[in-house]
């Protein structure tokens, strides 16, 4: 095992970036800082090691569901990547609930557990949604806590309407974009316990919010809270901090990361997917995709990927990374290569 922080980004320019401070150990030849950096490094052999006797609890069949578009996770994955995960994250919600049962023995009353709450951040197209389902999945499997619920922020952007009036559209994903208030409201009562609490649905299908549709998130044991930029400490619009930040709710937070250039790549294919699929389907967003020609397609998704993912990656998202308790980094196929834990 080595000590290490993640990988430094490539150093080509690009586009509004932002420094990634106290990331740049790997590049010290100066041994006793590169051993004081915050994360411990686990190569892919060194992480399998680390399931120990973690049973398999996903079949094939389970797996295929939980794959995103395009994206396509095997069960050595699994068992290399997530299952240690989850046992690690498992042992983390122990501890939690056990400490509930000590401050219910100090206070002499029983006190009702909240959920334990899981950050999961990355840019477009990384495939963090993926990741949260497959860990959703596993966790729900461990007997000590069955109930797992899985929320993305996409349900707290604002309408295409309400961006469009607020001339936002083309900063969708971008912080300012989000209800942060309501986010924040809805984490706040999660910490405290309320039951049956309202929230939005975002289509991918219509590429917008569905108007007067809600899920329900009734006390579970587990959430995982997914989204682009859930481990930001500031608000990008007014330049101002506020007083509470959605980062702040959360117990443990995961960073999925990748090459910029694979990301992009990732993005564009993903995009094309999308675009074959909805050739038959008129009601589908990306139905007007389908009738460019292939060249057109593939410029268009080059061009939405630079003109906005791209900034919001280096302006919002991988500034973030340096907060995540644990750093997934990703190579081709999106395989995991190397886990980066910070230490306690």
């Amino acid at each position: 095992m080595a000590i290490e922080q993640p990988p430094p980004l490539a150093t080509e320019d690009r586009p509004n970036t932002t420094p990634l401070r106290g990331l740049d150990f790997s590049l010290d030849r100066d041994r006793s800082r590169r051993a004081y950096s915050p994360y411990l490094r686990f190569f892919r052999h060194e992480w399998r090691r680390l399931r120990a006797d973690t049973p398999m609890t996903l079949a094939e069949e389970d797996l295929r569901r939980l794959q995103g578009q395009n994206e396509s996770v095997s069960m050595q994955e699994v068992e290399d990547i997530y299952l240690p995960l989850s046992r690690l994250l498992n042992l983390y919600v122990q501890a939690s609930q056990d400490l509930y049962q000590v401050t219910s023995k100090f206070l002499d009353k029983a006190e009702k557990r909240v959920p334990y709450i899981i950050g999961v951040a990355g840019s477009v197209a990384v495939g963090k949604s993926t990741s949260a389902r497959i860990l959703q999945a596993l966790l729900s499997r461990w007997p000590n806590h069955p109930k797992v619920d899985l929320i993305t922020t996409d349900g707290y952007l604002f309408s295409n309407a309400e961006l469009n009036a607020r001339g936002l559209m083309m900063r969708k994903g971008f912080p300012e974009s989000y209800d942060q208030r309501g986010l924040i409201r809805f984490l706040a009562d999660v910490k405290a316990g309320r039951p049956n609490l309202r929230i939005p649905v975002y289509s991918h299908h219509n590429y917008d919010i569905v108007p007067g549709a809600y899920e329900v998130v009734d006390q579970p044991d587990v959430i995982i809270v997914e989204g682009l930029n859930v481990l930001q400490s500031s608000e990008q619009i007014s330049g101002k901090d506020p007083q509470v930040f959605v980062s702040d709710f959360f117990d443990f937070t995961i960073y999925v990361h990748a090459d910029v250039d694979q990301i992009r790549q990732w993005y564009i294919d993903r995009f094309m997917a999308f675009r074959h699929k909805a050739g038959e389907d008129p009601t589908s967003f990306f139905r007007r995709f389908a009738e460019m020609s292939a060249d057109e397609a593939q410029h268009h998704a080059q061009r939405v990927w630079t003109e906005i993912n791209e900034i919001n990656l280096f302006q919002n998202i991988l500034p973030t990374r340096e907060r995540a308790r644990l750093v997934l980094d990703k190579g081709q196929d999106h395989a995991v290569q190397t886990v980066y834990l910070r230490k306690l």
